[in-house]
């Protein structure tokens, strides 16, 4: 199969491919989702396929209003729900709700009676949804377990010949994947952090409660990223937490014969001299959950051993960078001589 790269001015082509339950990849403003008709079993069974993914891993439902998610969830928790789509959307928040019998399949509730629903801010993508008329499916639209793609160019090297088109938009603008909140939980709680935080949350809902856990191999998860390997490139990456201790992981980690990666702010690799491989992460936290995905592609394609990744503080925008960094890197984090 040739994998095509669609413009913006080419959406009619891409709403044609998913009319004819092709896979069709699209940007949001967090990374590029794989899009498919998500009222169609059979056609949400090949997005697993051509990611890898399992298939008791849940998809998330992309709309483009709040009026074409009530075709699907029940009211139950509209109050709440409305609340949040008022406030943040269209935005990086996706709602966990129970849905109306027999409107999604299991192919993309993973099995449960819940979905999750979002509207992305992406106006190329609204477009899409739009033209096409119907939800779709977008998990992130890359080999399953590797760093999501934020350019049109990491979903073609991973899964060119696999489908049908590319709706390119160019780089996302923030990096990392969605909010996720549960509603249908007793208390609203978020499974996956985001750029929209706790606290924003909390502003509009009162208590809210964070639940990160890795889910066991019994359980279903609500919510993508809670089970399985997420983010990892082919390196082992290592997070060095105080910026001052790089010189130290750099004598750890350094060996003659393959220069390492370095993924850090400018800050820290302008202090640094040596046969290393570099990859900016900017100046903040905001900028490095931007890049940290293109970052740890763009060091792997250059075949180092480790990556020597920068962390942040995990409050704020902090969460979600340290959630994804954790995840790529295997909780392994750089420790001086002594520490534990």
């Amino acid at each position: 199969m040739e994998t095509l790269i669609l413009k913006d001015d080419q959406i009619q082509r891409a709403a044609d491919f998913l009319a004819d339950g092709q896979l069709v990849a699209f940007p949001t403003e967090t990374v590029y989702g794989l899009g498919a008709d998500a009222t169609r079993s059979e056609v949400v069974k090949n997005v697993y396929a051509a990611k890898g993914r399992p298939s008791d891993n849940p998809l998330i439902v992309h709309v483009d209003s709040p009026e074409m998610v009530w075709q699907y969830a029940d009211n139950c928790y509209k109050e709440q729900a409305s609340k949040l789509m008022d406030q943040f959307w269209p935005g990086p928040l996706t709602i966990i709700m129970p849905i109306q019998a027999g409107t999604l399949s299991k192919q993309v509730t993973g099995g449960l009676s819940t979905a999750a629903f979002r509207m992305p801010n992406n106006q190329a993508t609204l477009d899409l949804i739009k033209t096409f008329g119907k939800p779709i499916v977008g998990p992130s639209a890359n080999t399953s377990g590797k760093p999501s793609p934020t350019e049109a160019k990491h979903v073609y090297h991973d899964l060119k010949g696999k489908i049908a088109a590319i709706l390119d938009d160019g780089p996302t603008v923030i990096g990392v994947e969605s909010t996720v909140i549960d509603l249908s939980a007793d208390t609203p709680t978020i499974l996956r952090p985001g750029m929209i935080t706790e606290e924003e949350l909390t502003d509009v809902l009162g208590d809210v409660a964070s639940d990160h856990h890795k889910v066991s191999q019994e359980e279903i998860p609500k919510a993508p990223g809670m089970k399985y390997k997420h983010y990892a490139p082919n390196a082992q990456v290592i997070i060095v937490d105080d910026p001052n201790d790089f010189a130290e992981a750099i004598k750890e980690y350094a060996q003659a014969s393959e220069p390492i990666g370095i993924l850090a702010t400018d800050l820290i690799l302008n202090e640094l001299s040596g046969n290393y491989k570099t990859y900016s992460l900017g100046e903040d936290v905001i900028s490095a959950s931007k890049h940290l995905f293109a970052g740890l592609r763009a060091l792997d394609d250059q075949n180092v051993p480790y990556i020597l990744a920068q962390g942040f503080p995990e409050s704020g925008h902090g969460v979600a960078y340290g959630n994804r960094l954790n995840k790529s890197a295997g909780q392994q984090h750089f420790k001086k001589q002594g520490e534990k």
